[in-house]
Order: structure tokens, then sequence, then C-alpha cells
């Protein structure tokens, strides 16, 4: 048999597709309620590359109030540097949506652009590995971590000591999954 050639979705899921198979169990409401939930994700992406471009050419958005605006704007006022991967090695790193270091000042901005109230462990996980690859000392500098969110903007100094706690964990777990990677290769 000669099968179709669908060379346009080879190494793509469908939605309703074979390898996520639990929407056969689904009910209409929940097909759409997951359907909207994948939408807002890829809304969340596009705005998220939307603002990283901004940021990195410096054009700045009419200040509306927006989340959008608000993030672009501070994020260009502050000189930071957009989607910045942060490595300690290939078990734990980071891309923080905005980050900028000057004068022991660390800076990390998050913009969320879902309802659910953001937590800030991202932000502070992004400041561990900041201290880690660049081998500073949380307790030597200021880290600011902002939230963008809602239209609003949550903003919270990150405690040395929470973010140390991070790194040695962060020493910790990977030294035990390359042991176990040792094991299992």
């Amino acid at each position: 048999m000669r099968f179709n050639d669908h060379w346009d979705v080879e190494g793509k899921h469908a939605f309703l597709g074979a390898s996520k198979y639990h929407w056969i169990r689904y009910d209409l409401e929940k097909m759409r309620r997951i359907w909207e939930n994948k939408f807002k994700s890829e809304k969340g992406t596009r705005l998220h590359k939307l603002a990283a471009f901004c940021i990195k050419e410096r054009i700045k958005l009419e200040h509306n109030g927006t989340t959008l605006s608000m993030y672009v704007n501070d994020a260009i006022g502050f000189r930071m540097t957009p989607e910045q991967v942060l490595m300690y090695n290939e078990d734990c790193f980071c891309t923080p949506d905005a980050i900028s270091f000057d004068k022991e000042l660390l800076r990390v901005h998050d913009l969320k652009t879902g309802e659910h109230p953001a937590s800030f462990d991202q932000t502070r996980i992004a400041c561990a590995l900041f201290c880690l690859e660049y081998k500073v000392r949380p307790f030597e500098i200021e880290m600011i971590m902002r939230i963008y969110q809602n239209d609003q903007i949550f903003e919270l100094n990150a405690e040395p000591a929470e973010i140390q706690e991070i790194m040695d964990t962060i020493k910790s777990f990977t030294k035990e999954i390359q042991a176990m990677r040792e094991v299992m290769l």
C-alpha cells in the first residue's frame, strides 16, 4: 500500500491525537475547557516572544496600565536582558523572562499571562542559578524580584538565606542525578 504523505504535520501532536488519548473520555464541556487552556497557553507564548522582541529592540509600549506594557517598559527602563538562559549544568537551568545585574543589584522579572496567582519560586530559582553560574554570593547583593500579572506588579526582595538554600539544593540534587546517571549507563 502507498500511504498518504503528511510531511506538514510530521513531528507534531494533534490536539485529538493518540498520544494524548485521555480526550476519548471527555465530555464536550471538558474538551472545551482543555482547548481554551491550550489556546491561552499558546497566546502566552506569543506574548512572551513579543515582549522579548520589544525589550531587545528597546521599543516601549503605550503606557496603558496593562501587564504587557508595564513589563516591557520597566524592563527597558531597567536595561534588562530578556530570555537569558542561566545554567548550572545540563540538569538545572532556566530562562528568566528578564534579568539584569549592575553594581550588586540583581533584578529578575517574570511576565505571567495566566489568571492563577503566581509564585515567586521561579524568580528565586533564577536568582540562585545566577549566583551559581556567575559565582556571586547571595548575601553580598540585593535581589529584586517582580511578577507582572493581571495588570499589577508584585515586588519582593529575595532573602539571601532562601537563595542560598536553593543553591545548596541544586548542588545536592544535581550531584545525585549525575551519580544515578552513571549507574544507569
